[in-house]
């Protein structure tokens, strides 16, 4: 039985989060000593994942579909996993993918796992390591169902390269109607996305207001890093919600975040637990962040941040 894994695309490329998913795959089907599967929707050029280890790659076009559609995502996908007769699909921590995982488990009658860290610890049955409680525990989970669809959790396994044939085929979409329809989508500025960036510079009141937000982008753009805001800061409309960063927006599971005048409330700092290192640069002493942070800096952002991006500037021309 084959090892199945869902790419997700931007403007025809492929994530960050899905060679993530595309390397797990391949140790997973090392494991269990079976062929890895690749679905793309709308793919430019596949031949990338035999990098990774793929072995056959799944082309599906959408037919003119614009924007993701999970119905209709979930069905094909479905499709592809019996006629693959994989019992095993797995999937990005993304949002379309903890959006499709469930979807795909009820129609597979299969069992789901999210946040999954590390490789599983058994096959048969299915055991797995997850993050619990924004991130501040962890638990064994068994599969009771000899299906499994697993989220694999954002910056956990890795990216690694292991050469494949990757064997390019067609698969058919779901073109049904469904009730619902995704009519626009909002898309942040950001160059680099927050889903998939190694560094994230966010900032949070401490900036004043909407004309000071260029510190935040000058300090992303040295560092190469994708830039979001506090909760606060998009409620007032100075930052879109697609840079929103919390636990009531978007998660994070960066190799450094820095947060600038974020104070540092308990649903912002379980949005980015998952982060490996934490900076905070604030002038409040008492700023919750100081305790959840690796490395904290005290001092006025506005004074900070300008020497900051200084030193790194210099220390690149070097």
């Amino acid at each position: 039985m084959a090892i199945l894994i869902y790419i997700e695309t931007q403007n025809q490329e492929i994530k960050k989060s899905s060679l993530e998913v595309a390397s797990y795959g391949r140790a997973v089907a090392d494991a269990k000593a079976t062929s890895l599967v690749a679905v793309c929707f709308d793919l430019a050029d596949s031949t990338v994942l035999g990098q990774y280890g793929v072995d056959k790659v799944v082309g599906v076009s959408t037919a003119g579909d614009k924007y993701f559609n999970a119905d209709r995502y979930s069905s094909s996908l479905v499709e592809i996993a019996k006629a693959e007769a994989a019992d095993l699909i797995l999937l990005s921590g993304s949002a379309n993918g903890r959006y499709l995982g469930p979807l795909i488990a009820v129609k597979l009658d299969a069992t789901y796992f999210s946040n999954v860290i590390g490789l599983p610890v058994a096959y048969n049955p299915v055991e797995v390591k997850r993050s619990c409680f924004t991130n501040k525990a962890f638990n064994q989970s068994v599969s009771q169902k000899d299906k499994v669809v697993l989220s694999l959790s954002s910056n956990s396994y890795g990216i690694h390269e292991n050469r494949a044939e990757a064997v390019p085929s067609e698969g058919s979409y779901s073109p049904a109607s469904y009730t619902l329809e995704v009519s626009a989508v909002e898309e942040s500025s950001n160059q680099i996305s927050i889903a998939d960036a190694d560094i994230v510079v966010s900032g949070g009141r401490g900036l004043k207001g909407p004309e000071n937000w260029h510190l935040i982008e000058d300090l992303a753009k040295v560092l190469g890093a994708a830039t979001a805001c506090s909760k606060p800061v998009s409620d007032m409309g100075w930052r879109p919600h697609s840079e929103h960063v919390g636990q009531t927006g978007k998660p994070v599971a960066s190799n450094l975040y820095i947060a600038i005048g974020i104070s540092g409330a308990i649903q912002h700092l379980a949005g980015i637990n998952s982060s490996k290192i934490k900076v905070v640069i604030n002038n409040d002493p008492e700023a919750p962040f100081f305790k959840a942070a690796d490395y904290g800096i005290l001092g006025d952002a506005f004074e900070v941040v300008p020497e900051l991006i200084t030193k790194l500037k210099a220390v690149k021309q070097a």
